[in-house]
């Protein structure tokens, strides 16, 4: 198996006149009490104020050493298999993954906690009693790579531009910032519509803070290998463009001993290998030639681990627990195309997918279905409906499919030949009703068109997944066939929408909000490079977006997503794939990590460590 990780901001061109404030803030405002962090419901946080450092970090953890690996996942507009820029924050390009490594944000998250965050370019920040206005005072220590100071003028100058310039997914998140002002140096308001995201004062804190003064005299929205001036605990190094990048470690960061920093980023050297095959890129971690390799291919997991390294003990593998949702995987079918548009041909497609047989020889067992987009987690709908969703659902009663007041769901399980009739006969039969009837052996509409279907993609190892599938839609008299485009025109097309179906893995955090709307609104089906590949265009699903948005408790909230959940999958918007509840992963030696991984992250990179010892020990087989 391969799982495809999700994709957890530069515009203004030179000499432009730029402003910082986006509307007008309410300068005096009414505000409470200074606080060292905030959460999306207000929930009483882990860390007092004046704490040490996060408990899943080792705070005395030695600097040093190199990590390096092929990176996981990735951010709006990078690329997993190759880059051609250093701008991860507008649409075009493909960037280079970790470029987040070099900037730092007003707050950071706490990784064992469901969405709190505490301050780390900001010293602290006061709330309006509406939640409107937020008020943040900066650190003084606070610098930008070059020793310039970083102040809350630079702050606004990032929100502002990202809210007009950056990615269209950014555009979208911010959608409810009304305002970025900087008072003085010191201090930023951030002001935010009524009826605000609950999450977006927790995004906007996340984000990247750019040098005002660096893009005055830089065109901001465009693709560069120029390295930015960043103010983040790392700084872009040596570099080959679609081969590796490295980020060196800011050996005096003004971050690193703050309790939000202590204990973490402890390498001198990051690095990101590109590979373009998986197979090959395998075969350069047995080399050696990275260290660290989280594993997505099943069949490469079961049986290509047997090398010296890993039989004499220099090289570990272990599996890690993962208990974030683990979201949604699959086939995701453009619905904006003709033949996609009848929910019974979707449903047809459902069922001509032969997981278990697929599962069991392709993927050795290894993993369960995939039936929800909020899959391992308590937001995942299950049995029938509860009140609370009842009375989220019921005003849509005779608008929606009927299904959605029953139980949710779930695709066909088969009798694991790789070729059930019982299920083929289904799928025959729901193309008949959607009007596709055989002629000639081929399945054809009313106006005589065979149906045809091109599966998109970028890399070969997901090819024995489709084989067995495309055999079947074959039975169904359906011309169906793989398309493969290098990572640079599959990113472009995705894009624009230009394809049939095409992979995609998507997973949301504990608290989810603002976020959904790039992944299910309908105004994201029109928008250019919004992860709404499916082109989901439905007023039910947008409102119930707007519910969980409006959750005011974590019990309206799950209430919400299960309704949310039961809506799209009963739109059959997808051919949902398999998870696994955990990470494979397996590294050279020579890391030291603190005794438990926070529950909502890998921890990895940054709460490991490079050890000497181990990596003097490696060296010497046997």
């Amino acid at each position: 198996m391969t799982a495809l990780s999700r994709r957890d901001l530069l515009g203004i061109g030179a000499g432009a006149a730029v402003s910082t404030v986006v509307g007008r803030v309410e300068a005096q405002a009414p505000a409470d009490t200074e606080r060292h962090g905030i959460s999306a419901f207000g929930d009483d946080l882990k860390y007092p104020p004046g704490f040490a450092n996060f408990d899943y970090v080792d705070p005395d953890a030695p600097k040093g050493g190199t990590f390096s690996q092929i990176g996981p996942g990735a951010i709006f507009n990078q690329n997993l298999l190759t880059f051609n820029s250093l701008n991860s924050y507008i649409l075009r390009g493909d960037a280079a993954q970790g470029m987040e490594l070099t900037f730092a944000s007003l707050m950071r998250r706490a990784e064992d906690e469901p969405d709190a965050m505490y301050g780390l370019a900001a010293r602290s920040v006061s709330i309006s009693p509406d939640g409107l206005t937020y008020r943040f005072t900066m650190r003084p220590e606070a610098r930008f790579h070059d020793g310039s100071r970083l102040t809350a003028h630079d702050v606004a100058f990032s929100l502002t531009t990202l809210k007009a310039n950056g990615h269209p997914i950014l555009l979208q998140l911010l959608r409810d910032l009304a305002g970025a002002e900087a008072l003085d140096d010191a201090t930023v308001v951030l002001r935010f519509s009524p009826k605000r995201a609950r999450d977006v004062p927790l995004f906007a804190a996340g984000l990247p803070i750019f040098s005002r003064a660096y893009y005055a005299t830089r065109t901001f929205d465009q693709t560069t290998l120029d390295p930015p001036l960043g103010c983040g605990p790392y700084k872009v190094g040596r570099f080959d463009a679609g081969r590796y990048i490295e980020f060196r470690r800011v050996p005096d960061w003004w971050g690193a001993s703050l309790p939000v920093g202590r204990g973490l980023y402890n390498f001198d050297t990051v690095r990101y290998e590109y590979f373009r095959d998986r197979e090959v890129g395998f075969e350069g971690f047995t080399a050696k030639s990275y260290l660290f390799r989280e594993e997505f291919t099943s069949r490469i997991w079961a049986t290509r681990y047997d090398f010296p390294a890993i039989k004499d003990g220099r090289v570990k593998r272990e599996v890690l627990p993962d208990e974030t949702p683990s979201g949604a995987q699959g086939w995701f079918l453009n619905t904006r195309r003709a033949k996609f548009k009848e929910p019974k041909v979707r449903e047809a497609l459902i069922c001509a997918f032969d997981f278990e047989w697929t599962n069991k020889n392709v993927m050795y067992g290894s993993y369960d279905r995939t039936h929800s987009v909020f899959q391992n987690s308590d937001m995942m709908a299950q049995g029938k409906l509860g009140p609370d969703e009842l009375a989220l659902l019921e005003p849509f009663r005779g608008e929606v499919s009927e299904e959605v007041f029953g139980e949710p769901f779930v695709p066909p399980v088969s009798d694991g030949s790789g070729q059930d009739r019982a299920l083929l006969r289904r799928a025959g039969q729901l193309l008949q009703e959607a009007g596709y009837t055989i002629k000639d052996r081929k399945r054809v509409n009313a106006q005589g068109e065979p149906l045809t279907i091109e599966f998109l993609l970028s890399e070969p190892s997901f090819q024995p997944h489709h084989a067995p599938f495309i055999k079947n839609l074959g039975l169904l008299g359906i011309d169906a066939r793989i398309r493969m485009v290098d990572p640079v025109q599959i990113q472009q097309r995705r894009n624009e929408f230009d394809f049939d179906v095409t992979i995609q893995r998507f997973g949301f955090s504990s608290t989810p909000g603002e976020s959904l709307r790039s992944y299910f609104s309908s105004e994201a089906a029109g928008m250019k490079g919004s992860q709404n590949l499916a082109g989901i265009d439905n007023k039910a699903i947008d409102a119930m977006i707007d519910r969980v948005i409006d959750a005011a408790s974590r019990d309206e909230l799950r209430a919400a997503c299960r309704a949310l959940d039961r809506l799209i999958r009963a739109g059959r918007y997808w051919i949902p794939h398999w998870y696994k509840a955990s990470h494979w992963v397996a590294y050279w030696d020579t890391f030291g990590r603190p005794r438990s991984k926070p529950k909502y992250a890998r921890g990895v990179l940054e709460t490991w460590w490079y050890d000497p010892k181990k990596a003097a020990k490696i060296e010497q087989p046997g």
